[in-house]
């Protein structure tokens, strides 16, 4: 009897008992955390993996390292073949894909393009990551130890595969099979035999139990690695949220009196698909480098957040599985995630717009922050304003909510109130209502409807703040009190279009309202007035100003949130304008700072974020920066005022733009 197939039974059976183990303590690890429905529409899910994880489309956002990881990606896929042939020659020494006839020239010389990729793959990303030293690609001492170590056994699994191959055919007096084609291997084969193959089987055998060997040992080492993303990004891009509701913060059940905490201070507090997304982070630091919080030098680092949630499962939930009263005084919040952290985020969602694994960096940013305020009481001191005038005056500010609709005096505008019809309604907001920079903004969108002979209304004194600030800083409970009180307003009236000017005001009355029963066909300003033009119902003078050149910054809530990229340009094109784009436009562009509560607390550490994209701005070299936001004007202005060019360039709402054209 031969040894080899006893030798590798145990091998297999070994590695494998193993793998399964690790791969049973991860996912009972899950088991702690709340339950979670993603196993609905099945079939879009699937569209989803084959797009993002198999098609790579978020990784080749960053052209370079992306066409890199794709190399690597799918010569791992289609090196199934050559693994399982070798797994199977463990047991038949002879075996091999032949009897596929062409179909094994395929596969041979996809193995033999693929992995000369590869190695020139994996030489270019040690380059980057430890000469070049791309700056998201380091991860400290243990990480870059890490990928060194996966990087070198990536290569060496490829390196075995060719000896294997180059040992065979010199085995065969350097004849390939009927039907095989390996090139590289050939020329290899010559090289490493120079025409004598009287060690080839010697050397076959070594290359054959070093492929095998290698290919267990970074199967057993990935539970252990953080490249445990190999295993589970292709399961957590499954589990996805789907379509718009991608940013949408689910609703909590406040009125649960079994629940003694809200939020999140532990692991045990978080989702199952939470934890997935730890377990799924590849530390690659794409979410860091688009971080409005992280690049100005704020604590925030997304990625970090992911790291400390799969540090924190390691050392907590073996605890908590056996012994459910466990003896640990940390917290994931505090001891792990500093409050400052949570607090820099802007919600501006880059970071899960680029990460490649659809990690939700906003879900688990938010339930912390809902711990923090609705459990702890915690927050900084800034907030007690803001909440004490959202709960009063149901707004941010401390403006009395009888002057809501002082904006309007003399314009000729009806409320609901006064007469309920009308074609559309104009949700005004709060800033758009008392902000005296932003009630231009709101006179001018109110004129450009009554010049299209748009019939429409306002809810005046009896609309409110639309929740999304209190949200998003986790103030559920606040946010809930005021769009369940004006979804009763709007579904008492009757309500079916909404348009509004605010992106945050659109969003949550798109996105979110639906949560609580208010179901409305809602559009943002900038695609109405987009609407009105292509109708005909508003027309725009071919007006040419020589010396006006225009910048346009995209609103998150709008771009990445609600994708309306091109809407507000299309205004921008009709108005006649040469546009010139910022270097981070459209999906990746650069958050202004204000989102996510942000607005109303100070910016303590590193550079100011809206002077950050102020700068970017004013490298266009032009002289109107033109927003659809009321935050985004009021930090670009602000910017301006810092960077001492408020009297040279102006910042503009499209709607502003629209008017001088009419």
């Amino acid at each position: 009897m031969e040894l080899k197939p006893i030798i590798f039974g145990f091998i297999l059976l070994l590695s494998f008992s193993f793998f399964i183990y690790n791969v049973a303590r991860l996912i009972k690890y899950l088991k702690i955390a709340k339950p979670e429905n993603r196993f609905d529409n099945p079939f879009a899910r699937i569209k989803n993996v084959l797009v993002v994880a198999f098609g790579q489309t978020k990784l080749l956002r960053e052209k370079f390292a992306g066409i890199l990881h794709f190399i690597i990606f799918w010569t791992f896929m289609l090196f199934l073949t050559a693994v399982l042939e070798s797994m199977i020659q463990g047991f038949y020494p002879a075996f091999n894909w032949s009897f596929l006839m062409f179909g094994y020239s395929i596969i041979t010389i996809v193995q033999e393009f693929f992995g000369l990729a590869v190695l020139i793959a994996i030489i270019l990303s040690f380059y980057r990551r430890f000469i070049a030293k791309v700056k998201r690609l380091q991860v400290g001492k243990k990480g870059q130890l890490d990928a060194a170590f996966i990087l070198s056994m990536i290569f060496l699994i490829v390196l075995s595969m060719f000896g294997q191959n180059a040992s065979h055919l010199a085995m065969n007096n350097f004849n390939s099979l009927e039907y095989e084609i390996r090139p590289f291997s050939e020329a290899l084969s010559k090289v490493l035999y120079s025409n004598d193959a009287s060690n080839a089987n010697l050397l076959y055998e070594f290359f054959w139990y070093a492929h095998i060997l290698l290919i267990f040992t970074f199967l057993n080492y990935l539970p252990y690695s953080k490249h445990l993303h190999i295993l589970t990004s292709i399961p957590n891009v499954y589990f996805e949220k789907l379509g718009k509701s991608k940013f949408e913060i689910k609703p909590l059940n406040l009125e649960d009196e079994s629940v003694e905490s809200f939020g999140a201070s532990d692991i045990d507090e978080l989702t199952w698909k939470n934890l997935l997304d730890g377990y799924a982070c590849t530390e690659c630091g794409r979410c860091d480098s688009v971080c409005p919080a992280n690049t100005t030098g704020k604590k925030l680092s997304p990625r970090k957040i992911f790291v400390d949630i799969r540090k924190r499962i390691m050392e907590l939930a073996p605890q908590l599985i056996n012994n459910k009263e466990y003896e640990d005084e940390k917290k994931l919040v505090k001891d792990y995630i500093s409050e400052e952290e949570l607090w820099a985020c802007t919600t501006c969602s880059a970071c899960m717009y680029e990460c490649p694994v659809c990690n939700e960096h906003l879900d688990s940013i938010v339930e912390m922050r809902r711990y923090l305020i609705l459990t702890e009481s915690r927050f900084p001191e800034e907030l007690n304003s803001l909440f004490k005038n959202l709960e009063t005056n149901f707004s941010p500010w401390a403006f009395n909510s009888q002057d809501r609709a002082n904006w309007a005096e003399g314009m000729n505008i009806k409320t609901l109130a006064e007469d309920n019809g009308g074609e559309i309604l104009f949700w005004v907001g709060c800033a758009g209502s008392f902000d005296a920079r932003y009630i231009k903004t709101t006179q001018a969108f109110a004129k450009i409807l009554q010049a299209a002979n748009v019939d429409f209304r306002i809810l005046g004194i009896e609309e409110k703040c639309n929740g999304d600030v209190a949200r998003r800083l986790g103030n559920e409970y606040l946010a809930q009190m005021l769009m369940q009180m004006n979804i009763e307003t709007l579904n008492g009236y009757g309500v079916k279009k909404i348009v509004t000017a605010c992106p945050h005001c659109f969003n949550t009355l798109k996105n979110e309202y639906p949560q609580f029963g208010g179901n409305y066909e809602v559009y943002h300003h900038s695609e109405y007035i987009k609407m009105l033009i292509e109708q005909g119902r508003l027309k725009l003078k071919n007006v040419i100003r020589d010396k006006e050149t225009i910048t346009y910054h995209d609103s998150c809530y709008l771009s990445r949130y609600n994708e309306l990229i091109d809407e507000p340009r299309f205004i921008l094109k009709a108005a006649n304008f040469d546009l010139k784009e910022m270097k981070r436009n459209k999906d990746r562009g650069f958050c202004c700072g204000a989102g996510g509560g942000r607005m109303f607390l100070e910016e303590k550490e590193g550079e100011r974020v809206n002077v950050n994209r102020t700068k970017e701005a004013l490298e266009t070299n032009a002289n109107i920066i033109a927003s659809a936001c009321p935050f985004c004007m009021t930090m670009l202005e602000d910017g301006l005022k810092t960077l001492d060019k408020l009297d040279k360039v102006q910042v503009k709402d499209i709607t502003e733009i629209v008017l001088e054209k009419i």
